[in-house]
């Protein structure tokens, strides 16, 4: 397993993804849906926490202002997932790191850590605050271009 994009022998050969997060309200969440918006079902996307939290509404307006909906997804623990084996899991915390080089629940062909700030320690306003929603969805969307060379 790796832990850089480089690794990947062939991106075009990714035909399933995990996206491992802490509680899978956030990043992980924002991530898969990106992924099912621009692959459909040519791509198999999911993504699960270390444990779960409660839904947050800033991902859903992050969301739809690229015309995403997540149509009421509930965050899910990684124990939980129906599918064990991905092509690549892609880590976006240290923690989900840690969990996935270590875990035998799950198991990949690669692992990629892609560092995704938490947009809930930014406070302020309204505004502000979900500009900070929107920069993790920007960098995702990005890094999820970048990968399948989009």
């Amino acid at each position: 397993m790796s832990n850089s994009s480089s690794a990947i022998k062939d991106k075009s050969d990714i035909q399933s993804i995990l996206y491992l997060c802490n509680h899978n309200i956030i990043r992980s969440p924002m991530a898969e849906a990106l992924t099912r918006h621009y692959f459909g079902t040519s791509v198999y996307a999911a993504s699960a926490g270390v444990e779960t939290g409660t839904a947050d509404p800033f991902v859903d307006a992050a969301l739809a202002e690229l015309g995403i909906d997540l149509n009421n997804r509930e965050p899910q623990a990684l124990e939980y997932l129906e599918d064990t084996y991905f092509d690549l899991i892609v880590t976006l915390s240290p923690t989900a790191h840690h969990v996935a080089l270590s875990t035998d629940t799950v198991t990949a062909g690669e692992v990629l850590y892609w560092a995704s700030a938490d947009p809930t320690v930014v406070q302020g306003s309204r505004e502000q605050m979900l500009g900070a929603y929107r920069d993790v969805r920007d960098r995702l969307d990005e890094n999820i271009k970048a990968l399948f060379a989009m």
